[in-house]
């Protein structure tokens, strides 16, 4: 760590400034809102949310935390100076990353197919403040979120997870529940009291290990073959097509390419069934489209009186019909199979 770096860390400590990570997709809105909502005014602590939201849509997340609760919240900018007492939400398609002493903004790489991604968050976060970090995780799809929560447990911080029964998108908690090994899995009702408690109850213990804390942050480098983590594996990047390296974090599986795309097991099933479908629906339109122009070319050739050649092209037109047919068919299975899916982590 330089100087710079270790002088911003023992400044935030001086001020007992501690982090409490909120991560959150569907339904997540009335999630962290009950959240903030219930933290007291004069807690002791920052606290970052990152809510998956549409790259080209308007947040108005910050509007409504400072509406419901007693903390100012607002959209982070970079670089600024991290304090207690403030709510920093990520802005669409930034990831938000915290340093010692102070938030930032990228535009790296997506991660489990967002961006913003709540493991970017934990990460950078747990990197920063160690044992001083309490991570969160709220209803939401898919599992961005639990191999952050991994890191903060393993920097000595504490995790908590809403319970996913009550969760109304049960995924993102049920996925955190049973692979980071949360300290706490309550109801969203008691999250805020308990996260206060534990910024109140923070041991010096606990602080001094902050100063003694050993980072491993993974910084942006060398992007050759042999400097990346894990083995390759025979899948590809759904973003940019370049070969997926497999990364066992406990018994969580994931994946990342040289560019620095991320993929969760759930999250590369996600978007390869995603990028399956789009191809399918182009094949439709290539279909369809074929059995237009036969249909146009039949038109003609009877107008021409030319009927065995008309002919031929109906009977194109309805194959390619047909086969169009066969893959609507084929899309309709796909997201039926997804939506059982859904309901068994329901």
């Amino acid at each position: 760590m330089n100087v710079g770096a270790a002088m911003a860390r023992r400044s935030a400590d001086d001020e007992r400034v501690a982090v409490i990570a909120v991560g959150a997709s569907a339904g997540g809105v009335d999630a962290i809102s009950t959240v903030v909502a219930g933290l007291p005014a004069d807690l002791r602590a920052a606290v970052l949310v990152v809510l998956h939201v549409s790259p080209r849509g308007k947040s108005v997340l910050p509007h409504i935390l400072s509406s419901r609760g007693p903390l100012p919240a607002r959209h982070a900018t970079d670089g600024e100076r991290l304090e207690a007492g403030r709510v920093y939400v990520a802005p669409p398609d930034q990831h938000l990353v915290v340093e010692p002493g102070r938030v930032r903004l990228t535009d790296e790489p997506r991660e489990n197919g967002v961006r913003p991604s709540v493991d970017t968050l934990f990460r950078s976060a747990a990197h920063a403040y160690g044992p001083l970090v309490i991570g969160v995780v709220l209803s939401g799809t898919l599992d961005d979120g639990t191999a952050g929560l991994m890191a903060i447990k393993q920097h000595g911080g504490v995790a908590v997870v809403q319970d996913p029964a009550e969760a109304v998108f049960p995924s993102m908690p049920a996925n955190a529940a049973r692979f980071a090994d949360p300290d706490h899995v309550v109801p969203l009702d008691k999250v805020p009291a308990l996260l206060a408690s534990i910024v109140d109850e923070w041991s010096e213990e606990r602080r001094v290990r902050v100063q003694q804390a050993e980072h491993d942050d993974e910084q942006p480098g060398d992007a050759s073959a042999a400097a990346q983590r894990g083995d390759p594996s025979e899948f590809t990047c759904p973003e940019c097509g370049g070969t997926l390296w497999e990364q066992q974090e406990g018994d969580l599986l994931r994946f990342r390419c040289r560019v620095g795309h991320a993929y969760s097991t759930e999250s590369l099933l996600a978007e390869q069934r995603e990028a399956l479908e789009a191809a399918l629906w182009g094949a439709v339109v290539a279909l369809e489209e074929r059995a237009d122009l036969a249909n146009r070319l039949a038109g003609r050739m009877e107008d021409r009186g030319r009927a065995h050649r008309a002919g031929r092209y109906v009977r194109e037109a309805g194959d390619a019909r047909r086969r169009a047919g066969i893959v609507r068919e084929a899309i309709a299975h796909l997201s039926q199979a997804e939506s059982d899916v859904g309901s068994v982590d329901a």
